[in-house]
């Protein structure tokens, strides 16, 4: 695995209780909500604790799951807040060329189409609205003492090529229209 991947990723959080027997609510993050149970027992941020999931189902709030080990209320409730983890090798496997996790873009470098080096890729995002990705630029500004990052449209338009095995993407900036000082 290579420096720039994360070994462990979030893949929920816990956000409530729900009813008086122990169920958590989970804001799932993975595709399927239900899907958070498939990937085996998941960890806390620290990985000091294991999660087995018994029963899994959805409700208006969210996910509502059995963990093993929380049998009541009082014990569910002093896990709201709790991240859920799992290590990035429990993942499945991408099942062809252009899919893959947004984790394995971070660190990856930013080329134009000529190949000029021009940042960094330090996050991906979504907010509901849409994919976001956010690019370190290699130069820093003179008003500035780090590089400046910036955050554009994901899309095969700005982003037309993704190489993890050779560790870049290739950029294609939008353009940019000025307009004049009022």
């Amino acid at each position: 695995m290579s420096a720039r991947k994360s070994k462990r990723l979030c893949l929920g959080i816990i956000t409530g209780v729900h009813g008086i027997h122990g169920e958590v609510v989970i804001k799932s993050y993975t595709a399927d909500p239900l899907d958070i149970k498939s990937y085996g027992p998941l960890s806390d941020e620290r990985d000091e604790r294991q999660f087995e999931f018994g029963k899994v189902r959805i409700s208006q709030k969210g996910v509502v799951a059995r963990l093993k080990g929380i049998a009541d209320r009082n014990s569910a409730e002093t896990l709201k807040g709790t991240a859920l983890f799992v290590e990035h090798a429990q993942l499945p496997k991408p099942r062809d060329e252009d899919e893959f996790y947004f984790t394995d873009l971070i660190g990856l470098k930013v080329v134009l189409a000529d190949g000029t080096d021009c940042g960094t890729v330090t996050g991906v995002y979504n907010f509901g609205a849409g994919d976001l990705i956010e690019i370190q630029a290699n130069q820093t500004p003179k008003s500035s003492k780090r590089p400046a990052s910036e955050v554009y449209l994901f899309d095969k338009k700005t982003i037309p090529e993704i190489d993890i095995a050779a560790g870049h993407i290739v950029f294609n900036p939008p353009i940019m229209i000025e307009t004049p000082d009022e």
